[in-house]
């Protein structure tokens, strides 16, 4: 049976607006094991951005319990959320968020400063990882020296370095064009397949259909969570091309 990274129960999440009380979560419960490839899904106003923030211990939730690979992380205060998402959670986002000054090397070293890792261990562990993602010569560049895809690409290696037990991304191509998109997805596949956990926030059915379980929110509610058949790119070649 395969351990259980993420268990949650009853997770909800209020907010007052004027007089009125939005129950942006109400009530949800579903656990993530290790090495499942999970899809959140929802329309607008679903409660897909809370849950994702709550899962990356950016946001505490109002009641319910949230444990993350055995830490009850809805109980902890702000700084020690802090530590939680540097050690257990990798973060993939639309918008990159990379330091534009600084090498690709320096952008992955940087969970592993926080860290508080040697120099040359931080410096070997990144380039292993830009390695791991077709970008080993590309390790001296900085941001805007790289096409969107070769970007994102830099941004999952940093999500990896600190071996986290999740990757969280949320709508990772949504700043993509299509072909670029897909290749991202294909690095995702890989990831998934070398063991990764990873959870997926989109509004997309075409990037939601690589994962193998899908969530759907409606209203702060799970209103459907499914497995899904493994995907067509599944069976085919995953060899990394630069994007």
């Amino acid at each position: 049976m395969l351990k259980k990274i993420i268990e949650i129960s009853d997770l909800e999440r209020h907010y007052k607006m004027g007089q009125t009380l939005v129950r942006a979560l109400d009530g949800v419960t579903f656990d993530v094991a290790e090495n499942e490839y999970i899809a959140i899904m929802g329309p607008s106003g679903s409660g897909k951005s809370t849950l994702m923030n709550l899962i990356g211990c950016l946001d505490t939730p109002t009641s319910g319990d949230y444990i993350l690979n055995g830490h009850r992380v809805s109980d902890l205060e702000d700084s020690d959320l802090a530590q939680i998402r540097n050690r257990e959670i990798g973060f993939v986002f639309q918008t990159f968020n990379l330091l534009p000054r600084t090498n690709c090397l320096s952008n992955v070293e940087l969970p592993l400063i926080y860290s508080g890792m040697k120099s040359s261990i931080r410096k070997e562990k990144a380039s292993e990882t830009l390695k791991k993602v077709g970008l080993a010569d590309r390790m001296d560049h900085k941001p805007n020296e790289l096409s969107g895809g070769q970007r994102q690409r830099v941004a999952i290696a940093r999500a990896l370095v600190n071996d986290p037990s999740i990757l969280l991304a949320d709508e990772p191509t949504g700043n993509l064009d299509t072909k670029t998109g897909e290749e991202i997805m294909l690095l995702f596949e890989e990831l998934h397949r070398s063991g990764n956990t990873i959870i997926l926030v989109t509004h997309e059915n075409e990037i939601a259909n690589h994962a193998r379980r899908i969530i759907r929110l409606r209203d702060g509610k799970i209103e459907v969570d499914e497995k899904v058949e493994s995907p067509t790119l599944a069976n085919i070649d995953l060899t990394l091309q630069e994007a």
